[in-house]
């Protein structure tokens, strides 16, 4: 049970953070203020590590993370690429306002962290893997925050 609930677990939040990653692209590529196309940038490539710190993860519980999917990660994605899509609307809305971008954006961070929750709710997932799951919750936290500081500037 243990294995299967770590499986599902790393397949879920690595899709998260694969869509994550593109999210945050579109976004840098949305925004005109320069800081915050750098800062949504930094976001883009803290989830890329993300990406690679738990394929490894999952490589040590002999789990291919690359093409597995389980219905909730089907969910997920399907739930971020509906987000990606919301910021892709609401520019086109906004005449692209930075503001916008940024609050979509924390709606997805919003998500994610709720996704995160959830695992680390579990009573299934290792402690090792719960520590990297905090860690990356931590982290998210801080990017929601950030977002919702400057989406007023």
């Amino acid at each position: 049970m243990a294995n299967e609930t770590i499986a599902r677990a790393l397949t879920d939040i690595l899709n998260l953070n694969r869509t994550s990653v593109k999210g945050y692209q579109e976004a840098a590529e949305e925004v005109k203020n320069a800081d915050t196309k750098a800062k949504l940038s930094q976001f883009s490539q803290q989830r890329a590590g993300f990406v690679s710190d738990l394929e490894g993860y999952a490589k040590q519980y002999g789990i291919d993370a690359h093409d597995t999917n389980t219905v909730e990660s089907l969910a997920t994605d399907a739930a971020a690429a509906v987000h990606r899509g919301w910021i892709n609307i609401k520019s086109a809305i906004t005449g692209q306002s930075d503001s916008a971008v940024l609050e979509a954006a924390e709606t997805g961070e919003a998500s994610a962290l709720k996704a995160y929750e959830t695992v680390l709710s579990s009573n299934d997932v290792p402690a090792g893997a719960k520590t990297v799951f905090q860690q990356q919750h931590d982290a998210i936290l801080q990017a929601k925050n950030w977002l919702a500081m400057n989406k007023a500037k």
